[in-house]
């Protein structure tokens, strides 16, 4: 198995990669100095495409911050992943993971994690050991719950559950106060619990693509929601408090616009009119209900 290296170091400045020409066999590895603790970390992108196998040699780089095994063809990740105790960042999205093992609870220093487009079907307690984890990413796998430990995750900010087989939304979620971005689109959700509350610095909520059909008064209480998606449910009335949500700024038509994505629900009349017309008057409508 051929492989190309790069390896860039600086001890007194931050050095930046050129990207590597992208061949058919090739490993990529950066490393940048630590300006606080003048230790290098090491970037490692590893890009041989189609691997079935994640190269034993990596479990001795312990140094390691950045780990980049994307878009391969990994169905496992063996448990010798507890030597890269400095791992910051891993990315393991697209390819065939069907298990984790628990030593990744062992991964303390770890803050991102990306296990997108996988076969999971269940995750390992022990990632809620992981207690600088900031970014989790599982959306498209087969999970359709997660452990309790979850709501221990204090420093985690971003959590992508979508395209899943979610029915109920976990419980742990609602423990984990900090999260600012929550996307749970394309489940089998029906209801959202009035918990959902206590996720008071939420900015970002996408549950569209499910089959909720009540949109609880709960949800009204977040006031820092920016952009609230609950586009293709089975919603057909809105909660009169819905005005509480004052930085919703317009109702949006564009998946990526922030505002109040609601339009593609079976709204009764003439609710669906007052949104037609714009946020400003659907809020006084449920103002004067």
């Amino acid at each position: 198995m051929g492989g190309t290296f790069s390896h860039q170091c600086s001890k007194n400045k931050e050095t930046k990669g050129k990207k590597p020409t992208e061949k058919p066999s090739s490993v990529n590895i950066l490393s940048e100095s630590d300006s606080s603790d003048k230790k290098a970390s090491v970037i490692f992108n590893y890009v041989l495409r189609n691997a079935v196998e994640i190269p034993s040699f990596i479990w001795h780089m312990k140094s390691i911050e950045k780990l980049n095994l994307s878009q391969n063809r990994l169905s496992k990740v063996p448990p010798a992943v507890a030597k890269l105790e400095q791992i910051v960042v891993l990315n393991l999205c697209g390819n065939r993971i069907v298990h984790l093992p628990r030593e990744i609870g062992l991964l303390r220093n770890l803050k991102v994690l990306f296990l997108n487009m996988n076969y999971l079907c269940e995750m390992p307690e022990e990632v809620g050991l992981c207690q600088k984890l900031e970014v989790l990413s599982l959306s498209h796998n087969f999970i359709s719950q997660l452990p309790s430990t979850y709501g221990d995750l204090s420093k985690l900010r971003k959590l992508n559950l979508s395209n899943n087989w979610i029915v109920n939304i976990p419980v742990c979620v609602f423990q984990i106060k900090t999260l600012d971005f929550l996307h749970l689109g394309s489940n089998k959700i029906e209801s959202i619990a009035d918990s959902i509350k206590y996720l008071e610095c939420l900015r970002i909520l996408i549950i569209d693509n499910n089959s909720i059909t009540v949109l609880p008064r709960a949800v009204c209480l977040l006031t820092s929601l920016e952009l609230l998606n609950v586009d293709y449910n089975k919603i057909q009335a809105l909660p009169n408090d819905l005005f509480l949500l004052t930085n919703l700024r317009r109702i949006a038509w564009n998946p990526l616009d922030k505002g109040l994505h609601v339009i593609n629900n079976p709204l009764v009349k003439p609710l669906s009119d007052y949104v037609e017309g714009g946020l400003d008057i659907l809020y006084s409508y449920l103002k004067d209900i």
